[in-house]
C-alpha cells in the first residue's frame, strides 16, 4: 500500500508521458525486437488488440486515499501510465499495429460530481493521446453508469466530438444488472451512435468469501463469471432484442458463455416458473451469441477453436490485456490455431476489429 502511494504521489501530473518509470518499460521493450508486420498467405493484416489499458494520474488523485486501492496487484502497472514511445514499442515486440484503450471502471462507486470529474479527465485524455497517434491508438470512453442521464451525454461527446470508438462499462453498475430498464437510455444511445461497449469485469463481488485462497480466484474465476451473467441478463431479459443494433464486446472470451450457452436453450422448457412469461425472446439464447463479440484471450488454440467453433470467427477479436502479461504473444497464439482458415485468421488479427469500428483495414 505504502509503495502504491508513493507511486501516485510522485507521479508527474501533465502531459502524455504519464509516469517517470521508463527505465523499467525500455528494458522490457529492448529485450523483445519488433516483429516484422504480420502477413497471411502473403497479405499484410493490420493487427488489432481490443483490449489494453491504461491509467491517469490525475483521475486517479481524484480517488483521495482510495487512489492507491485502484492499482491492480500486478505486474506491469506502471506501464499502464502510457510513456508513448515506450508503449508503441511494446506493441511492435508483440506485432500489434494498433491498441483500443480502456480503463476498467473504478469510479462506479463514487458521487456524481466526483465520477463525472473522472470521467472528463479520462476521456479527454484518452483523445489527446490517441490523437497523438490516430494509427497506433484507439481508446473506449469512460462513463458514469450509476448516472445514466449523464453517461448519455457523455457517450455521445466521446463519439462526436472526441473522436473516441464506443465506452468501456463493468459487468453491473454496484450490483444493478444491465438489464435494468434504468440503463436503457445509455444503450439506445450507444446503439444510435454505432458505438462499441466493452464489457471487462471487476470480478463477482458477492462471492469474495469463497475466492479467498490461493490462485487469485477473484479474477480467475470471478472474472469471467461476472461477465457471462452480464451477458446472460442481456440475452434472457429481452436488453439485446430491444436494442438489435447494440455492438457488444465481452472481454476474456465472453467468460464461460461460449463454452456453455446450450445449457440455457433448455431452462425455461425445465423450469418454467423460473422464467418471465411476459418475456418471449426472439430467438433461442444461444443464438444470441452470433450478434455479440468475443476477445480471443482463451490462451491455447483449442480454447479459441471451440470458441470460434461456438460464436463463430466473424464475432472474435483480437485482445492481451496489455500491459498485463496475460497474453504476449496473441499473433502466434492464432497462427497456431490450425482449424482456423488464412480468412478466419485474418478477421480474427484485424479485420473483424476494422469491421466492428469503422477502421480502414492494411
Amino acid at each position: 500500500m505504502t509503495t502504491r502511494r508513493n507511486f501516485l504521489a510522485g507521479a508527474a501530473a501533465t502531459g502524455i508521458a504519464f509516469c517517470n518509470c521508463a527505465i523499467r518499460g525500455a528494458v522490457h521493450a529492448q529485450a523483445r525486437p519488433p516483429r516484422p508486420p504480420v502477413k497471411v498467405g502473403g497479405k499484410r493484416v493490420l493487427t488489432i488488440d481490443v483490449h489494453s489499458h491504461c491509467y491517469f494520474h490525475e483521475a486517479l488523485q481524484l480517488m483521495g486515499d482510495a487512489a492507491d486501492k485502484v492499482l491492480p496487484p500486478v505486474k506491469g502497472v506502471p506501464e499502464h501510465f502510457i510513456v508513448i514511445e515506450q508503449r508503441l514499442k511494446e506493441m511492435d515486440a508483440m506485432a500489434i499495429d494498433m491498441e483500443i484503450l480502456s480503463i476498467n471502471p473504478f469510479w462506479y462507486g463514487k458521487d456524481r460530481d466526483t465520477a463525472a470529474a473522472i470521467v472528463k479527465i479520462q476521456n479527454e485524455k484518452l483523445a489527446e493521446l490517441c490523437a497523438s497517434r490516430p494509427e497506433r491508438l484507439g481508446a473506449f470512453a469512460s462513463l458514469t453508469l450509476q448516472v445514466p442521464e449523464l453517461a448519455v451525454q457523455q457517450l455521445e461527446t466521446a463519439i462526436k466530438k472526441q473522436g473516441l470508438r464506443g465506452a468501456a462499462i463493468g459487468g453491473s453498475v454496484l450490483g444493478e444488472d444491465f438489464a435494468d430498464p434504468k440503463f436503457h437510455p445509455v444503450w439506445a444511445k450507444a446503439e444510435q451512435l454505432g458505438a462499441v461497449l466493452f464489457i471487462h469485469p471487476q470480478s463477482t463481488p458477492e462471492l469474495s468469501k469463497r475466492f479467498k485462497g490461493n490462485g487469485w480466484l477473484s479474477n480467475t474465476i470471478g472474472n469471467p463469471l461476472d461477465t457471462t451473467i452480464a451477458l446472460q441478463h442481456l440475452i434472457f431479459e429481452g436488453t439485446l432484442d430491444r436494442f438489435p443494433g447494440l455492438k457488444v464486446l465481452a472481454a476474456h472470451g465472453g467468460g464461460y458463455l461460449g463454452s456453455y450457452a446450450a445449457r440455457g436453450d433448455h431452462a425455461c422448457f425445465v423450469s418454467p416458473q423460473n422464467c418471465n412469461p411476459n418475456i418471449t425472446l426472439k430467438k433461442k439464447p444461444s443464438e444470441y451469441l452470433k450478434q455479440l463479440y468475443f476477445d480471443a484471450m482463451v490462451f491455447t488454440p483449442e480454447g479459441l477453436r471451440h470458441l470460434v467453433t461456438q460464436v463463430g470467427a466473424s464475432q472474435v477479436v483480437l485482445g492481451t490485456d496489455h500491459p498485463i502479461p496475460w497474453e504476449q504473444h496473441p499473433v502466434d497464439h492464432v497462427f497456431s490455431t490450425a482449424t482456423l482458415s488464412d480468412k478466419q485468421k485474418m478477421a480474427i488479427l484485424g479485420g473483424n476489429a476494422a469491421r466492428l469500428f469503422g477502421l480502414k483495414e492494411a
